[in-house]
């Protein structure tokens, strides 16, 4: 007749893998070109929704508030570093304003999930 005898490691593993089914997955990265970007939604002075297609959709943070930004008939999308934006001050925000052109950069950058999606499309 066979035994098995756990060993200690073999019951750090057993009392580890609960745990590790419990913690939450990382956010997939998600990233966008600027020459991609096919309209706009000003959600706040502070908040940019950036279309890339009908249901690819970036939210951008700005770094300080753009009183111009939802009087605005066209925005200006500059990336640094490289020609994908993938996170906060990879992009800067361009803005014409009363007092000329205005320059916001990007603090922070999220694609909406198809649950926000939906919640735009029915407040419209």
């Amino acid at each position: 007749m066979r035994f098995l005898i756990p060993t200690v490691a073999a019951l750090a593993v057993f009392a580890a893998a609960p745990a590790q089914a419990d913690t939450p997955k990382k956010a997939e990265r998600s990233c966008f070109r600027a020459q991609d970007v096919d309209g706009f939604n000003v959600v706040d002075d502070e908040t940019v929704d950036v279309s890339v297609s009908p249901r690819t959709v970036y939210r951008l943070k700005l770094f300080a508030p753009s009183p111009d930004i939802d009087w605005s008939l066209r925005i200006g999308i500059e990336s640094h570093g490289s020609s994908w934006i993938c996170q906060g001050l990879d992009a800067t925000i361009i803005v014409p304003g009363s007092i000329g052109i205005q320059r916001y950069p990007v603090t922070d950058i999220r694609k909406l999930t198809p649950e926000e999606l939906a919640a735009r499309k029915t407040r419209r």
